[in-house]
């Protein structure tokens, strides 16, 4: 049998209420995400780019439509479930870092582990961080590290559970234009490693390094 995609989206949405209105922030989106992919997500404030990849990446659950992940349908999992799949298969990196503030780069990075049940493989961290040059940063907090350096931080955060996909809202946005082009080109070397790439950004010179890029605009994909 064919292997299915690696994310497989049908007839995807998903409503908030905001105040008596309700919000359609996902107004039916199918598309396809193959294994080892690099995907931007791009569109206009409020085009549902944030509300889709919260869902890709099992943070939020649609309210109808199917959702299928390597194969298995995860749309309708609880929050439980979610976590575990979560834990196993996706990365995170945001715009605003959230490291711990009074724990050192190595302990923020071992954090995931210790969640996940994978303790003993604290050597591992420290092996990420090396790679994402910050070996002479081991033990600084966050407040002692440049906004490029905290974000590299991030990504070996993300990295420390090996997972399949790793997803990238505005990874950056609060960036100086130096370090923007060194953590793209960390996130370009990921993916060139194997792993599947979900970025979200509204910046066009950061979509085109994509392999492909959906367009969203009123909780569709355009």
């Amino acid at each position: 049998m064919p292997t299915p995609p690696l994310i497989q989206l049908r007839d995807l949405k998903k409503t908030y209420r905001m105040g008596d209105v309700d919000v359609a922030a996902l107004r039916g989106i199918t598309l396809t995400i193959e294994a080892g992919e690099f995907v931007a997500i791009m569109g206009p404030s409020g085009s549902g780019k944030s509300t889709l990849m919260h869902v890709l990446g099992l943070l939020d659950s649609p309210d109808s439509g199917s959702y299928r992940l390597d194969g298995e349908e995860v749309a309708l999992l609880n929050a439980d479930a979610q976590a575990a799949r979560r834990s196993r298969t996706v990365g995170f990196i945001f715009q605003q870092f959230h490291l711990l503030a009074r724990t050192s780069a190595l302990n923020n990075v071992i954090l995931p582990l210790q969640y996940s049940g994978r303790v003993g493989q604290e050597g591992y961290a420290e092996t990420l961080l090396e790679q994402v040059g910050l070996k002479d940063r081991l033990n600084h907090k966050p407040n002692e590290l440049s906004g490029g350096q905290q974000q590299r931080v991030a990504i070996a955060r993300a990295m420390v559970n090996q997972p399949r996909i790793l997803f990238a809202d505005e990874p950056t946005g609060n960036l100086d234009s130096i370090s923007e082009k060194e953590i793209m080109g960390l996130l370009q070397r990921l993916h060139q490693s194997g792993v599947t790439l979900i970025l979200v950004t509204h910046e066009e010179e950061i979509g085109a390094l994509a392999q492909r890029i959906i367009r969203m605009r009123d909780g569709v994909v355009v």
